[in-house]
């Protein structure tokens, strides 16, 4: 390419050619041409998470009077063009880069700095102004943490909010469809669709308990601690300061770890947090597979419920349709349960007073948190709320399903109810019918012992 495209830059380590359109400057330059691996960069929300705590940080550090007012408004106002995703566009760096962040770290005090020369009409040094009482082994931890509680807080918790809520209304209006339940995939004791329903919702809720009781710690920062946790070159104000600032323009209340050591070696609160978002996946694939059963058909399934068509589902099988949201939240799924064994090995990464693989953490972290999100809005949207109910189908099934026979233990005993169940069962005949024959029960007594609606509401019946 033309030199006229290019400029010079130089760093510590002399001099390169830097694309002259580019805000970045020499040290995001040489990460770019060392680090060709993936074509995947720092996700989005960890950028505006990099242009936060760049925020946050120059706030603090004139408060405390080791910024000049004029240098930090241009480089706030700098930095909250970077959060809001203005300059996305600048920030190249691979995922696979140095595992301290710091090539990102760098990136974004470059772009900062080039952006706030502008707004000043004077020099912003990258190091010296925008990097001001930091390091890239406290800035890159911090924003781990920020990116991934402000897309919990602003994505996933109302995302789950809302996938209980539709789970909630289903359940209601289906509180008196009662159906065959099964363990092992097979016949048992009914349910109404109601109570099944009510289960799934019970288990969102809990994953937003638990994601919750996780972000106690992980909303704790590792800013202040510069190098190695010592704070060396930061006033010892400066940590509690940027959680405040953060706090306050976020609307999450962020706090300053209490041990900056834990905070740059270890990525335990992220790992935490991994394994809560890996058990909202579990509960979300036992939904999704659940659904797909329900639906499974329509002739030679289960059948007992419809899922909206969305899409044809196949290209050789006219009319075929697939419950294609169910299949995409276990995807999704089986996606999470793979990060989190990358977050895992990422958290053992952490070597005496630094954890080597902080871009990792944040790139699978904050992947989990939007996968999960949006799998469960599609969940909400697309499956649940739109579902109907063959009632004809788990009619047909409950009346001939041979394990009612159960309710009868208490007054013909275990052997003779096994007994009616096998002949029912063998004879394709309603229990009822069989039971008239081989007990002495009259037909009054066997409606009521019967009866599938009083069989979910559990006690004897007797």
């Amino acid at each position: 390419m033309n030199d006229k495209k290019y400029r010079i830059e130089h760093d510590s380590m002399g001099e390169l050619k830097v694309p002259q359109d580019a805000l970045w400057g020499a040290q995001t330059q040489r990460a770019v041409e060392n680090f060709p691996i993936s074509g995947l960069t720092m996700p989005r929300q960890f950028v505006a998470a990099l242009g936060l705590v760049k925020w946050a940080a120059a706030g603090a550090n004139a408060e405390l009077g080791l910024l000049t007012s004029d240098v930090a408004v241009a480089v706030q106002k700098a930095a909250l063009e970077v959060a809001d995703g203005q300059h996305d566009a600048h920030f190249p760096i691979d995922v696979f880069q140095t595992g301290s962040g710091t090539s990102s770290n760098m990136n974004a005090n470059e772009v900062i700095a080039h952006l706030a020369t502008g707004k000043l009409g004077s020099d912003v040094h990258p190091n010296d102004h925008v990097n001001m009482s930091q390091s890239s082994n406290d800035v890159i931890p911090t924003c781990v943490h920020v990116s991934a509680a402000i897309a919990i807080h602003q994505q996933l918790l109302p995302a789950l909010e809302h996938l209980s809520a539709s789970l909630e209304t289903k359940a209601d209006a289906l509180r008196d469809v009662v159906k065959t339940g099964r363990t092992h995939l097979m016949d048992a004791m009914p349910v109404t669709l109601g109570q099944e329903l009510d289960g799934w919702r019970s288990q969102v809720d809990h994953g937003g308990e638990r994601i919750r009781g996780s972000l106690k710690r992980l909303v704790c920062i590792a800013q202040g601690g510069t190098a190695v946790g010592t704070g060396i070159n930061a006033h010892p104000n400066f940590g509690e300061k940027v959680a405040v600032l953060l706090s306050e323009h976020t609307a999450v209340k962020f706090a300053s770890a209490a041990s900056k050591f834990e905070a740059l070696s270890s990525q335990d609160a992220a790992v935490e947090m991994s394994g809560q978002l890996r058990v909202l996946a579990v509960s979300l694939t036992k939904i999704a597979n659940d659904l797909r059963w329900m639906n499974s058909g329509p002739l030679a399934g289960i059948g007992e419920i419809e899922l909206p068509a969305l899409q044809p589902g196949s290209s050789i099988m006219p009319g075929k349709v697939n419950p294609v949201i169910p299949e995409a939240v276990a995807m999704v799924c089986a996606q999470v349960v793979g990060n989190d064994a990358t977050i895992a090995m990422g958290g053992q990464s952490g070597n005496f007073q630094l954890n080597v693989m902080l871009p990792l953490v944040a790139y699978n972290l904050l992947q989990s948190i939007e996968l999960l999100a949006n799998a469960s809005t599609c969940l909400a949207d697309k499956a649940i709320e739109g579902f109907t109910v063959n009632e004809a189908n788990i009619n047909r099934a409950l009346g001939r399903n041979p394990i009612l026979v159960t309710a009868l233990n208490p007054v013909i005993g275990y052997e003779l109810g096994a007994a009616v169940a096998k002949k029912a069962y063998a004879e394709g005949r309603p229990v009822k019918e069989v039971a008239k024959e081989m007990t002495d029960l009259t037909d009054e007594e066997l409606d009521r012992l019967l009866d599938p609606a009083a069989l979910t509401e559990g006690g004897i019946q007797h």
